[in-house]
């Protein structure tokens, strides 16, 4: 979906795939067929925007086929879908049965992690729209926070100095400007914004900046004004937003509270729990099991739409927050906003969408939802250009 800024900006609005588990072509134009297409007509949107997740095997074959890349793109068009980012933070098998910390690998001191992340740069060079500004590939804060040395940190900034003139190139060569996004996160190298802000400082900032994970500012403790004043200070861009919320609990040393989380203790992601008084602990079940005092916020991304029942809830308020000060202003800080809430098949059962219906009932409403955010701080609804897929839907002819 596309939204337009008082002061014209155009700012798009869409979902992170990761929330499916397909890993090839075939299954991930059925799972947007089954769910995407169906949540932008309950939308009643012309277009919906996607942040792709491509798993690496896949984004090496695309960005060795242009072809292959066009054809993609005339796919999703057909579909009313459109791809101005890129979740380049999961390698693969995000959907495996334990992912934990397999996500934070490879890590930025490899080249597999180069090489994925510039694959990801051209695939999105041949998908942008032809009136986007620009594309944006999310990634991780560099590593998770151990082993990391000053070594470490002289090599991993080698490594964005030849990322950003990869970027470059693909910029002289296609025409598109694409950026890479690093996304705080709790346990990792960068985990809050000033630690992004002293980490990348006198990186290209043309290229390289940060993608805002906002339920990850929430698990950080961080006051979204004061948070994003000091990356306007550092000069860093935000160059994506992820529109999350993230899991709260005021009391978890009591029974009924501490029932209540251990029903989101699942074995599959990495769920980070931090305290008001800054402790810590990797997980969800660590934490409990270690009695941290609270209040707690916990890295589980839960629907923006639908609190969790008491005595739990949601940082959605952190949220509203964020987006006043990132679009509520006279200029945009950021122009690309995708909700991610990769969790719904791993919400406790009574939450769990049955199947593709229901799922894409969720996300539509986490679309709806936070449109509507964004209209209450004065955006308004933009017209979308017509795509050569437009006149088949009108006729009824929509691909499958």
């Amino acid at each position: 979906m596309r939204l337009r800024h008082r002061d014209g900006q155009t700012i798009h609005l869409g979902y992170c795939t990761n929330v499916h588990a397909g890993e090839d072509l075939p299954e991930i134009m059925a799972q947007l067929d089954a769910c995407a297409v169906p949540a932008r007509r309950l939308l009643g949107a012309g277009r919906l925007g996607v942040g792709l997740w491509l798993a690496a095997p896949v984004a090496t074959q695309l960005a060795a086929d242009p072809g292959a890349v066009a054809r993609l793109r005339d796919n999703l068009d057909a579909r009313g879908l459109e791809v101005v980012t890129c979740n380049g933070f999961p390698y693969r098998s995000f959907h495996a049965p334990v992912v934990k910390h397999a996500v934070y690998q490879p890590d930025w001191l490899t080249p597999e992690r180069m090489e994925y992340t510039i694959n990801l740069a051209w695939i999105l060079a041949g998908l942008l729209p032809e009136d986007a500004a620009r594309g944006s590939v999310s990634t991780l804060p560099l590593a998770w926070r151990t082993p990391w040395t000053a070594r470490h940190w002289a090599a991993a900034r080698q490594r964005l100095a030849e990322l950003a003139g990869r970027l470059a190139a693909v910029h002289a060569r296609t025409g598109r400007l694409i950026r890479v996004g690093f996304e705080p996160e709790p346990g990792c190298v960068i985990e809050s914004t000033a630690q992004v802000a002293t980490g990348l400082s006198g990186v290209d900032t043309r290229y390289l900046g940060v993608c805002l994970d906002l339920a990850h500012l929430a698990c950080a403790w961080e006051e979204p004004g004061a948070a994003l004043d000091l990356l306007a200070g550092s000069g860093l861009p935000v160059v994506k937003v992820q529109v999350s919320a993230a899991l709260g609990a005021e009391h978890p040393g009591q029974a009924s509270t501490s029932a209540a989380l251990r029903g989101y203790a699942e074995p599959r992601f990495l769920h980070q729990t931090r305290s008001a008084a800054g402790q810590a602990a990797d997980d969800l079940t660590e934490a409990l099991d270690a009695g941290l005092p609270g209040p707690w916020r916990v890295h589980y991304h839960v629907p923006l739409h639908a609190a969790p029942e008491p005595p739990l809830h949601s940082t959605v308020d952190v949220t509203r927050g964020a987006l006043a000060v990132l679009v509520g202003g006279d200029r945009p800080m950021c122009d690309h906003l995708e909700v991610e809430t990769y969790t719904w098949s791993v919400l406790p059962p009574g939450q769990r969408p049955s199947g593709p219906a229901q799922l894409a009932e969720g996300i539509a409403a986490e679309l709806s939802f936070t449109r509507d955010e964004l209209i209450a701080l004065g955006l308004g609804e933009a017209a979308v250009p017509r795509g050569p897929g437009d006149d088949l839907r009108r006729q009824g002819m929509e691909v499958h």
